[in-house]
């Protein structure tokens, strides 16, 4: 009951690529390595990515100042 072989392994794998399928998995593995190097751009002290700054410029553009009024009055 220890350890599980190889051959464990080799088995376990095969009944996931049939379950999930090779394109879902590269999938999966593409979106977890994109969320781990953001993750780690986002932990760099300093400089913030153009894109965020262009990002942030553009939503300050489109800010529009309104006044609320209480319709109960």
């Amino acid at each position: 009951m220890g350890s599980f072989s190889i051959w464990h392994w080799l088995i376990v794998l095969v009944i996931v690529m049939l379950v999930f399928g090779t394109k879902k998995l590269r999938n999966i593995g593409q979106d977890l390595g994109g969320a781990v190097k953001g993750f780690k751009d986002g932990m760099k002290p300093g400089e913030e990515p153009k894109e965020q700054i262009q990002q942030a410029a553009a939503a300050t553009e489109k800010t529009v100042d309104v006044q609320a009024k209480d319709l109960n009055k």
